[in-house]
């Protein structure tokens, strides 16, 4: 039962899998869901920025999730996904385990991780049917941080 007052503040999530546990991410974020055997590479990198593809005409970075977040797996599986991104600045493409679903995520059913305050990419945890899940913030996960005018990076 949709209610004007119960679909204020609500938005809907792409929910994905990465080692194992479910995370969510803003659903108007996404530009496309490709199989990982289906996208066109012709690049490769290394670990985490698994290449460069191109997808309807567009050339992207394709980071692999999946060793950001742990140890890659061994081989692809078939039911690897690319969860390609309409970004603010860029398009990328993220390599994750898999795609489930897309669901509705009010404010209220997003709470604070404890400990996870210092990382800002970090939205909080949903719970959507009994399901826990990550939900993040793509933009801040995938931006590139600089450093201040003066700062010498590590080399």
């Amino acid at each position: 039962m949709h209610t004007q007052d119960a679909a204020a503040g609500a938005g809907q999530y792409l929910v994905f899998r990465l080692g194992g546990l479910d995370y969510a991410l803003d659903f108007a974020k996404v530009r496309e869901l490709r199989p990982l055997q289906a996208l066109e590479r012709f690049a490769s990198a290394g670990e985490i920025v698994a290449g460069v593809a191109v997808s309807h005409g567009v050339i992207m970075p394709i980071v692999d999730m999946r060793v950001a977040f742990g140890p890659r797996p061994p081989q692809h599986d078939p039911r690897t996904d690319v969860i390609i991104l309409q970004l603010s600045d860029a398009v990328v493409g993220i390599v994750v385990d898999g795609i489930t679903d897309v669901v509705t995520l009010s404010l209220e059913q997003v709470q604070p991780i404890a400990g996870a305050a210092s990382v800002d990419y970090l939205l909080g945890r949903g719970e959507v049917d009994g399901r826990r899940l990550i939900v993040v913030d793509i933009e801040k996960l995938m931006s590139v941080r600089k450093a201040p005018v003066g700062v010498r990076q590590a080399a």
